[in-house]
């Protein structure tokens, strides 16, 4: 919508006028074809309902042929005089149109005008809601707000603690395995190597966050290679060790799947079971990782050794 013609101290020229709401230019926007200019939102409302141009109907796409009028237009329209918005207030300034938004921040008239106030808060309030401005009450719902924000940052806070408490725990007892089996009369048979893989592995895992799978129908049975390559370079930075990266990589795709999910007819009869799967999120990414260790109880045809990383299109939180 424009400016009402009423608010210049001259003669508007025509050119300068938007043919749509009829008011002076403002914020105007040229048709690239056909070099008709209109109000920005003047013509941006007419083309959710037309695809031409209003004033000679040849076909306009709002996204190849809006641009910007020349400068010589944009100067004209800006030397124009125009008469505060304020002006029904007391207001009798008339400033140059390309003035008007400092005028405006400036202007003592200016009912929405920020202002500080004098009653004790020092809360700014807009100067028409002074007189019903009360500090108690908006100083109330201030601390109020505030509250709020301390409640939800401490529940956080609260969540992030037990996941801690959690991960500690699982490395405590992987701590108590390796004593044991160095202590034990068996660990000479034990592969000092493998022992150390599994402690990389236990202490990667915890660091993943649980993943949440909301549609299993979106996973990516046959990613290329390009989406294979964005996945590993994720677990690589999320700390994935070495020995497991490829593996998981070369268990991302169907080929390599366990018989349970090996087909579109497997996966659909048992869509039913993936909620029983314990995930982990590839942070980051629409992708999870699905580790053996962590899911005997879904059986061989549910699980590949060491595990596999499932890639989804969509609905992984």
């Amino acid at each position: 919508m424009g400016y009402e013609i009423t608010r210049f101290e001259e003669e508007v020229d025509e050119e300068l006028m938007c043919s749509i709401c009829g008011q002076v230019l403002e914020n105007p926007i040229q048709i690239r074809k056909c070099e008709h200019c209109f109000c920005e939102s003047c013509i941006n409302e007419w083309l959710k309902l037309h695809s031409v141009c209003p004033n000679d109907r040849n076909p306009v796409s709002p996204l190849e042929d809006l641009t910007q009028p020349p400068r010589i237009l944009r100067n004209l329209l800006s030397r124009l005089k125009i008469s505060c918005n304020n002006k029904e207030f007391g207001c009798t300034a008339v400033v140059r149109l390309d003035r008007l938004k400092v005028h405006l921040d400036e202007c003592q008239y200016n009912p929405k005008r920020p202002v500080a106030c004098d009653k004790g808060c020092g809360l700014i309030v807009p100067l028409d809601e002074v007189p019903q401005h009360n500090c108690v009450r908006e100083l109330y719902k201030m601390l109020k707000s505030q509250s709020d924000e301390v409640s939800s940052l401490t529940s956080k806070v609260s969540a992030l603690e037990v996941q801690l408490t959690a991960q500690n725990r699982e490395i405590l007892i992987l701590k108590e395995i390796v004593r044991g089996l160095r202590s034990s009369s068996i660990y000479a048979g034990v592969n000092s190597d493998e022992t150390e893989k599994a402690i990389d592995t236990v202490r990667w895992l915890s660091s993943l966050k649980p993943a949440r799978v909301r549609r299993w129908g979106g996973m990516i049975s046959t990613p290329d290679a390009v989406l294979q390559n964005i996945i590993k370079r994720a677990l690589q930075e999320s700390g994935c060790p070495a020995h497991l990266l490829n593996e998981l990589m070369a268990n991302a795709h169907e080929r390599r799947w366990p018989t349970g999910l090996s087909t579109l007819e497997t996966r659909q009869a048992n869509r039913r079971r993936y909620e029983q799967y314990v995930t982990k999120r590839v942070p980051g990414k629409q992708a999870i990782v699905i580790m053996a260790s962590e899911n005997e109880h879904m059986g061989d045809s549910m699980i590949v050794a060491p595990g596999l990383a499932m890639i989804f299109a969509h609905g992984v939180e």
